[in-house]
């Protein structure tokens, strides 16, 4: 599999059967705030155009992949199940089986991949802080079936600490069951928190008992030619985070 030059193929130690890429903003047909590879079919974007980057993407996968109805919340769809017509409404997605293709899209939200050691089942997670505060890397961790610490993750490009300032709300959405989870932000300005979505990820994933976590050094905030950034530019495209397992 040749991948744009551009496109992120995870550094972990996954099993070779185990394959994953996030797609960046290079290699697509979008224009403007969108340009060029923008995989969000309700950003605002071109139909047709929107169309045409997923025939991109498409070329460089196993098979069509299955997009989510994402809410920002705590649910995970086993792609192996018998699934309705249309998107299942979740923020995280599961395989064992060879040919399902699991993915979600992010534009400062992360995107965490997770495998056990084996490969035998692989998982992605759209982790931004409504999602991680309610669970959402806890559930797709549970959906592996896998003992935590055979688990290894990684963490995709998402909102940098330097970039994301968020309200007391979202600090005590974390400290409500974590008080140590107030180590990830630090005042800012009167009302105001400097949020680190990589290390809240961590520390969950820690508590969870996953040992091995990589990722973590982007920012889709700051590196504006690289990714999408819906707190940049709300007229933002998405990226996709792809993940599937080899026959």
């Amino acid at each position: 599999m040749t991948l744009p030059v551009e496109w992120i193929v995870p550094d972990w130690p996954a099993p070779r059967r185990v394959r994953a890429f996030v797609t960046t903003r290079a290699g697509g047909v979008s224009a403007g705030d969108y340009a060029s590879m923008n995989l969000g079919a309700s950003s605002g974007d071109e139909e047709e155009n929107v169309a045409r980057n997923r025939r991109i993407v498409r070329s460089h996968l196993a098979a069509d992949p299955v997009y989510l109805a994402q809410v920002h919340g705590n649910e995970v769809a086993d792609l192996d199940l018998p699934r309705q017509a249309g998107r299942p409404r979740a923020d995280a997605a599961v395989t064992g089986r060879a040919g399902n293709v699991a993915v979600v899209l992010t534009a400062d939200c992360m995107p965490v991949f997770m495998t056990d050691r084996a490969g035998r089942r692989a998982a992605v997670a759209h982790a931004g802080w409504r999602g991680l505060s309610c669970g959402v890397l806890e559930n797709a961790l549970q959906s592996l079936q896998a003992a935590p610490d055979e688990v290894v993750a990684w963490m995709g490009p998402a909102i940098g600490p330097d970039a994301f300032e968020v309200g007391p709300e979202v600090k005590e959405a974390f400290e409500r069951d974590d008080a140590g989870a107030g180590a990830a932000f630090r005042s800012h300005r009167p009302g105001k928190f400097m949020a680190d979505l990589y290390a809240l990820a961590r520390r969950r994933l820690a508590r969870a008992g996953v040992r091995e976590v990589h990722g973590g050094d982007f920012c889709t905030f700051s590196e504006t030619d690289r990714f999408f950034s819906y707190r940049r530019v709300q007229r933002s495209g998405r990226m996709g985070a792809f993940i599937w397992i080899e026959p």
